[in-house]
């Protein structure tokens, strides 16, 4: 849509001139679906796996059907290249993926919803794993729409909308699902979870094309280049300092990762319900994110991209003292709910803080060429290392307490930090020789 259409006359609310924006509104309901799945692959069905009684071991090892959210940088360069099978025939490449994508999400949903852990185990990994893919490639295809189908100085609110329109995603996920599972049982909660796509697919055939969709190239190169043209470009503009920076990257959210994958199983360990989870994790939580969100975008222009990093990376890791400390003080549900709700909350916290410091520095390494690409890249970095750490995180817990788990964790963060400090320093020395 052209950028007169999202002007208007001096008198109209500011918010209608945005949502008059064909590209706004369908980047709300784009952002929603894609805040469903993540949550549904493994952090909220631990609950349920909790209730099958799975084994923690093989709970700690349940997490890696996430696996796909790490990996999606080896598919996702195709997905920039190729058309979606019969979809982008009416709808263009990247919403016609969308759409595929998004299908995808509501069978696999389904397909979990139908299974039983406490007997079954194999179909609900099965589904999982199929469900991990499905909502990884929607993931993306919508990164991918929302770079092409604005210009750069739009770019700021369609993330910020994203932002929105994901958080409440994932508050359905999250909340909801807890909520309704405790009300109707784990089936119709992942039922009402594929239903819930709907808006984001309605979002997807309402949106309008990319340009570049309508003059898509249909030369194709072959496998290897097409995989690895986004990380040699990437590496040959980092320079000398590829290494230390994608190892930052890896390592930044590696305390969280860990931490994240036991959190759910500590809370039903001390007997706290389904709804006391989604109320204090979910409900409650959703404000205190929106505090470290907007806090981190107060603190980065002011301090700076390094110094930010710096402060995140402590910031985030210290944050699971509290959960240590909720392990031993926890109490047997609603007797220490408040202990509870703010040791998470200074958890979800930190989290959210150390998240939008790092989404922006990665934003700031990409190239426009390989925006969607490079970013898919540097998000399966970030999160690859310590997903496959947690998959040990329940032998962990067997050996050593949940208390001594989360200690760890935050220990985990400090040669993280020592890293940033090292990257912030190379760099201002370079600034400094270039300046010379």
């Amino acid at each position: 849509m052209p950028d007169d259409v999202a002007r208007s006359s001096p008198g109209r609310p500011l918010v209608l001139h945005h949502l008059s924006d064909r590209r706004i509104a369908a980047m709300l309901g784009l952002g929603f679906s894609s805040g469903i799945p993540f949550l549904l692959v493994y952090v909220t069905q631990s609950a349920w796996l909790s209730e099958a009684r799975v084994p923690i071991g093989i709970l700690g090892l349940m997490s890696e059907l996430t696996l796909a959210y790490k990996f999606k940088f080896l598919w996702a360069p195709f997905l920039d290249r190729y058309d979606a099978p019969v979809l982008a025939r009416w709808l263009g490449r990247r919403r016609g993926w969308i759409v595929a994508s998004q299908i995808g999400v509501m069978l696999t949903l389904a397909g979990v919803a139908f299974g039983d852990p406490a007997h079954w185990l194999a179909w609900t990994v099965v589904f999982s794993l199929a469900l991990g893919f499905a909502g990884a490639t929607q993931d993306v295809v919508i990164d991918g729409w929302r770079i092409t189908v604005a210009p750069p100085e739009r770019q700021a609110l369609m993330s910020s909308v994203a932002e929105v329109g994901w958080r409440v995603g994932n508050l359905a996920a999250g909340a909801g699902a807890l909520y309704l599972a405790d009300a109707y049982g784990w089936r119709a909660a992942y039922l009402c979870m594929a239903v819930l796509m709907a808006p984001g697919m309605i979002a997807a055939l309402m949106a309008p094309e990319p340009d570049s969709d309508k003059n898509a190239a249909h030369e194709h190169a072959g496998f290897v280049e097409t995989v690895i043209a986004p990380i040699r470009d990437l590496v040959a503009r980092l320079g000398p300092m590829a290494l230390p920076i994608l190892l930052m990257v890896a390592g930044f959210r590696m305390p969280g990762y860990v931490s994240s994958a036991m959190a759910i199983p500590l809370f039903k360990s001390l007997h706290y319900s389904n709804t006391d989870i989604a109320t204090v994790t979910k409900l409650f939580g959703f404000g205190v994110a929106l505090g470290g969100t907007f806090l981190a975008s107060f603190v980065v222009p002011r301090i700076g991209m390094m110094a930010s990093l710096v402060v995140g990376t402590v910031f985030g890791s210290a944050s699971h003292l509290a959960l240590a400390y909720l392990a031993v003080h926890g109490g047997d549900g609603g007797g220490a709910f408040w202990t509870f709700a703010v040791a998470v909350s200074i958890d979800s916290f930190a989290y959210a803080f150390a998240s939008i410091v790092l989404i922006t520095y990665m934003s700031s390494l990409t190239a426009s060429a390989h925006a969607a690409s490079q970013y898919a890249l540097l998000t399966s970095l970030c999160a690859l290392p310590g997903s496959l750490l947690a998959g040990a995180s329940g032998f962990v817990i067997e050996d050593l307490g949940f208390a001594w788990f989360f200690v760890g964790t935050s220990l985990i963060g400090v040669p993280v930090a020592a890293l940033c400090w090292y990257v912030w320093h190379a760099h201002a020395r370079t600034d400094a020789r270039a300046a010379a």
